[in-house]
């Protein structure tokens, strides 16, 4: 990302990966190298995310199996948090459990009930390498742990369980966009 620019005002748009696509089910690799491919690859996670009206993205959701996501998310006091990192790792989850609407760019148009933590910490690095910890709350606490679950090879929909787990598995085969080896 360039110094002082808007995120993704520099990136091109990727194709999303959706369910069914074997790079969103398998953990992401380390990233080692914090070049300029790196940085490229942050801002076009950036474009895209905005292109998709969402959130946050792993990079996985953009075909690359790394350890690499970005956000644009508010939390419970509409306090907007932009960022991204780099091999990052869930610290700390806890506070209330609470059961919440979630959606995902890689499953379009559905969402379920899924339990998360309403408090989240995860440490990591910018594209350049410094450290970084972040700490969310509410919405972000719940958009951390998503994109974490991302980079372990995990969608929200492994973590619904009961009828909201028929239903959701209902809704993604009869998605336009579902692949039929991709079910639930």
């Amino acid at each position: 990302m360039r110094q002082g620019s808007i995120p993704g005002a520099h990136g091109r748009v990727r194709p999303l990966t959706l369910l069914g696509d074997p790079v969103l089910g398998a953990p992401c690799r380390e990233v080692t190298d914090f070049g300029p491919e790196l940085a490229r690859l942050v801002e076009d996670m950036f474009a895209t995310m905005y292109a998709a009206q969402g959130v946050g993205l792993a990079a996985n959701q953009v075909g690359e199996p790394l350890r690499v996501f970005v956000y644009d998310c508010p939390d419970d006091e509409e306090v907007r948090h932009v960022g991204h990192l780099v091999n990052p790792r869930l610290v700390e989850a806890d506070g209330i459990v609470l059961r919440g609407p979630e959606g995902c760019l890689s499953l379009p148009g559905l969402e379920a009930g899924t339990e998360r933590y309403d408090h989240a910490v995860v440490e990591g690095f910018t594209a350049t390498g410094d450290r970084v910890r972040v700490h969310g709350t509410g919405f972000f606490a719940r958009c951390l742990q998503h994109e974490t679950d991302h980079l372990e090879g995990m969608v929200y929909a492994d973590r619904v369980r009961g009828w909201r787990k028929r239903r959701l598995t209902h809704q993604v085969r009869r998605a336009s966009w579902h692949r039929v080896s991709g079910d639930l």
